[in-house]
């Protein structure tokens, strides 16, 4: 190999590794999992990773250098979203990579789990059919604003803190299916622990809006 040839790789690489450097911290993640939901504010954002403004500041300007997320200037407002839709592919499939080759994310999973007597996820063919034929009442309980930007045919956006008062708008005689921003998001899990205790028959749903969309299934926008 010429020394060229040598420089011509080193550089690539070394760019290549610029995304990995970027993503190494989880903070950082949890934000790119948060912006793929959609569009936020830094402080919206820092509320929502209970982070200091000023580290969620950092981390986005991380990310941006990295040119996984980009900034959109509405009036004196600031908002941050994912670079494109690549980014959010990318996003799942790190996740998806990590479930598959690390044991203890799982451990830790389960254990929280068992810990507030959660039920599992329910997810498969025959629970995405009983939701896309509307057999189930499908509850998005994320953020107003991460429904507009995206979510599942038929939902109902009921955020996890307004759950409590609106509970007469849900028909007790339907099952409800609790979904928010994946797998290792907690507002189901706290949602249907909430339900369950008023005596709604209540499961969690693990998918999201980015595993909706993976399956090929129609995601509707606001």
């Amino acid at each position: 190999m010429t020394s060229s040839s040598r420089q011509y790789k080193d550089s690539i690489y070394e760019q290549i590794a610029r995304i990995g450097k970027s993503i190494g911290s989880g903070p950082r993640l949890e934000i790119l999992d948060i912006l793929c939901q959609g569009p936020r504010s830094v402080d919206v954002l820092a509320k929502q990773v209970g982070q200091p403004l000023a580290n969620t500041s950092h981390h986005l300007q991380v990310l941006r250098r990295a040119r996984l997320v980009e900034t959109a200037k509405e009036g004196v407002h600031v908002t941050y979203r994912v670079a494109s839709e690549e980014v959010s592919d990318f996003f799942r499939t790190l996740r998806e990579l990590a479930a598959s080759r690390l044991l203890e994310i799982e451990q830790v999973t389960r254990a929280f789990l068992q810990e507030r007597g959660s039920m599992e996820p329910v997810n498969g063919d025959a629970l995405v059919a009983r939701v896309r034929s509307g057999a189930v009442t499908l509850l998005d309980v994320r953020p107003a604003e991460e429904f507009r930007a995206g979510h599942l045919p038929g939902a109902v956006s009921v955020p996890l803190g307004e759950l409590s008062r609106r509970l007469a708008e849900l028909p007790r005689e339907r099952e409800v299916v609790a979904y928010c921003r994946g797998p290792y998001c907690v507002l189901a899990i706290e949602a249907v622990e909430l339900l369950k205790k008023q005596g709604f028959s209540a499961i969690r749903m693990e998918d999201g809006v980015l595993d909706w969309r993976a399956r090929g299934l129609p995601v509707e926008v606001e």
